[in-house]
């Protein structure tokens, strides 16, 4: 048999543990051109929130009663694809279920490496694109200039704060802990970090680190976090916004300083984006990223949480801060 986990109701607020549901089906056997995946690790990211809610967004929403998917690693078990032999290992987007088939399309093969299975889902996967991506494509980061990360600590911040500092710009990053801001610092060589849930002005712990001002900010969290960044931005500065997770629960509209002002008053270039846009770039972002973790000049932080039954749990455990880099489930 092999175990599924469903949507089983649309998350009202923080999702819980009854908004999923787990069910069995048959392992699957496969036909001609098909192979067998055995999920080893599923990746949790925050925007399977929107996913889970029926509103449009820039991707169709989860059905009830309907497998969540999301990235994952897989091994070949069984092939029928001369393409792929049995103990291959492939990256793709994976339903969260213990087994499933796959005509090959889409599918990623991980060859020979001394890198953990799990770093395809983080660093080189689409947490590293995304840094990558909307770092240089937006924030457009000039040596000697000033970077600030919002959600610094998680698996797409701490990868920004280290590409800015490869580039030669003082970083700041913003993080929910004393333990994590000493992490940004001690192992990703951040400059400064500021914990958000210790300080009571945003703007003036901004201003405190920052004397001259933000010239780029990478914002994975919106909300009075941003507000207070925003306050400091400098003239043609760029603000790359990539999450909101700090509104992903909201259950009413959440109201702020409007942005206009600033956006003229200083020239701002303020941008979203989604990983996607700038799949042109891949092979130019993976080959980098790949360069500098062999170099030793970028690390990358897991928290891998074991077992196919806390897949639920763990996605839950985003919205309160419990990982430190990449939140990763390891099947077997």
């Amino acid at each position: 048999m092999s175990k599924i986990i469903l949507l089983n109701n649309r998350p009202v607020g923080t999702p819980q543990l009854s908004d999923f549901k787990f069910s069995e089906e048959e392992k699957p056997t496969i036909a001609a051109g098909e192979i067998l995946l055995k999920t080893k690790f599923i990746s949790v990211d925050p925007y399977l929130r929107g996913r889970m809610s029926d509103a449009k967004s820039y991707i169709e929403p989860f059905q009830l009663n309907q497998p969540i998917a999301s990235g994952g690693v897989a091994e070949v078990v069984e092939s029928n694809n001369e393409a792929f032999k049995k103990g291959d290992f492939v990256s793709t987007f994976l339903d969260w279920k213990e087994y499933q088939i796959s005509k090959g399309k889409g599918l990623l093969k991980i060859e020979e490496t001394k890198v953990s299975l799990s770093a395809y889902l983080g660093v080189l996967g689409m947490t590293g694109l995304t840094a990558y991506c909307g770092l240089m494509e937006i924030g457009a980061p000039k040596a000697g200039e000033t970077i600030v990360v919002s959600g610094a600590a998680g698996a797409v911040g701490s990868i920004v704060g280290q590409i800015g500092k490869i580039l030669g710009c003082r970083v700041i990053g913003i993080a929910g802990t004393d333990e994590k801001v000493a992490l940004l610092k001690s192992k990703f060589g951040f400059d400064e970090g500021i914990n958000y849930n210790t300080t009571t002005n945003m703007s003036k712990a901004i201003a405190a680190v920052c004397p001259d001002g933000v010239d780029v900010y990478f914002d994975n969290v919106g909300g009075a976090i941003s507000d207070g960044v925003h306050a400091n931005i400098n003239r043609f500065g760029r603000i790359a916004v990539c999450g909101a997770i700090s509104t992903y629960n909201a259950t009413t509209v959440p109201m702020g300083p409007r942005v206009e002002s600033f956006l003229v008053k200083n020239s701002v270039l303020m941008q979203g984006f989604i990983v996607g846009n700038y799949a042109a770039k891949f092979a130019e972002a993976t080959q980098q990223l790949t360069q500098w973790l062999q170099e030793g000049k970028l690390s990358h932080s897991e928290t891998i949480v074991e077992g196919f039954d806390n897949t639920p749990q763990a996605f839950i455990d985003l919205f309160e801060g419990k990982n430190k880099g990449k939140m990763v489930v390891k099947v077997y």
